[in-house]
């Protein structure tokens, strides 16, 4: 089982869209488990607290708790992602031009959304 640490665009994204092919994600690219950073968690509960993002917050939030939580520390979600994938390597979920090419210059793998599908870019 391989662990996908998701990010807050990822998980947003994954729990107020459709999307077409989450139930053959595991056949496409292995045995998956989404995992939850707590710097995630944290800033998904900023959010339920603006009016703009309160709905898809609170909603995301409600998905997450299904979810296996891992903590690290940091007080922002996506620096806390890089220096986890700088030390253990991995595949990080995220929506977030930016992290997705810090992640890749690591060696990192990145699954994101194309079309409303889960796609896998190494």
């Amino acid at each position: 089982m391989v662990e996908v640490i998701c990010d807050t665009s990822f998980l947003i994204h994954l729990s107020t869209r459709k999307i077409k092919n989450l139930d053959s994600v595991n056949t496409e690219i292995g045995q998956i488990q989404f995992v939850v950073p707590s710097a995630v968690l944290s800033e998904l509960e900023k959010l339920s607290k603006t009016e703009e993002k309160k709905q898809d917050a609170i909603k995301t939030l409600e998905l997450a708790q299904n979810l296996k939580t891992i903590e690290m520390p940091g007080k922002f979600a996506d620096q806390a992602i890089i220096e986890h994938v700088r030390k253990h390597g991995g595949i990080t979920a995220t929506m977030d031009k930016e992290l997705k090419n810090k992640i890749k210059s690591l060696n990192g793998s990145v699954i994101s959304f194309s079309n409303d599908k889960i796609v896998l870019e190494s």
